[in-house]
């Protein structure tokens, strides 16, 4: 199958951001725009995505259909496409590139198959593509090497072995590391704001992890638009490591620092209205200030 309209669900910050490189290398891609908000019309407006109305309509016009939602509307999403694809009989690559655990992937896989599409595991590792190098997509699956076709567009698409679960396990390994470590910066920051202690916990981590203080400095500040994703994110990952043995404590914790930041006025923020130049200490004392203590 050779690839010529992707439909994008949705085009949100890292969505939109896919389909403006894939049109500025030839892909023309397509969204269902029915019913949703002027800011997701705005973000698929600046990157070309041609809007077909209805999701019957995209599946009808799309050779794929990648899924890149918040974790907790993937399974809900699939079955809509999956009752499309069977009433219009339409042969379909389905991608699911959301932040899931392996064995949802799995089950996710089972719906869009069990009405004759095509499926690919994938996972997002990096911000929304709009420098060159920063971005990969792993992928997974039997059919991985046709959504590789991509790669040809403008896309860093690797794929990594045949079985579903794969992709989405690497992403929940990764984000582990990345996002968890997010977390705990952002409460340990928030506590020694609370305790009175900010600088000099600054100026010994500063000195003794120098490494550590440049990935806060620039992963915390950035984070806050982002937390109400990041909940169900960490969520997906708590039952990843329970599924294989491990402690799954650790990750609705951090979902709870998330869902602390959510509810602050820099959580409310939409990633266009962050600056992005704010310093790591108004994002630490905003929250810190704003969060009602128990």
């Amino acid at each position: 199958m050779q690839i010529k309209t992707v439909g994008i669900l949705s085009p949100g910050d890292m969505g939109q951001a896919i389909a403006a490189v894939l049109h500025e290398n030839g892909i023309k891609t397509i969204a269902a725009l029915d019913d949703r908000s002027p800011r997701t019309r705005q973000l698929a407006a600046a990157a070309n995505i041609q809007d077909v109305g209805s999701l019957s309509q995209l599946v009808i016009e799309s050779d794929v259909v990648l899924s890149v939602l918040v974790p907790v509307a993937a399974k809900a999403v699939a079955k809509q496409v999956a009752e499309v694809i069977g009433n219009v009989g339409k042969q379909i690559l389905y991608v699911d590139a959301n932040a899931v655990a392996p064995q949802k992937v799995k089950r996710i896989d089972q719906i869009i198959e069990a009405v004759g599409g095509t499926f690919v595991d994938a996972s997002i590792i990096g911000p929304p593509p709009r420098v060159p190098g920063r971005t990969r997509i792993y992928a997974s699956g039997k059919q991985a090497v046709e959504f590789q076709q991509l790669r040809d567009y403008g896309l860093d698409i690797r794929v990594i072995g045949d079985e579903i679960g794969q992709a989405s396990g690497l992403k929940m390994s990764y984000a582990a590391l990345t996002k968890g470590l997010t977390a705990i910066g952002t409460e340990l920051l928030i506590a020694a704001h609370r305790l009175g202690l900010d600088e000099e916990l600054w100026q010994e981590v500063s000195h003794s992890q120098p490494e550590l203080a440049a990935i806060l400095t620039r992963s915390i500040p950035s984070m806050t638009p982002k937390a109400h994703r990041w909940i169900k994110e960490m969520e997906e990952i708590a039952e990843t490591f329970k599924e294989v043995g491990l402690t799954e404590r650790i990750f609705y914790g951090a979902a709870d620092v998330y869902r602390l930041v959510k509810d602050t006025s820099l959580g409310k923020e939409t990633p266009e209205e962050s600056n992005r130049a704010r310093l790591l200490s108004e994002v630490i004392t905003t929250p810190a200030d704003e969060i009602t203590l128990k």
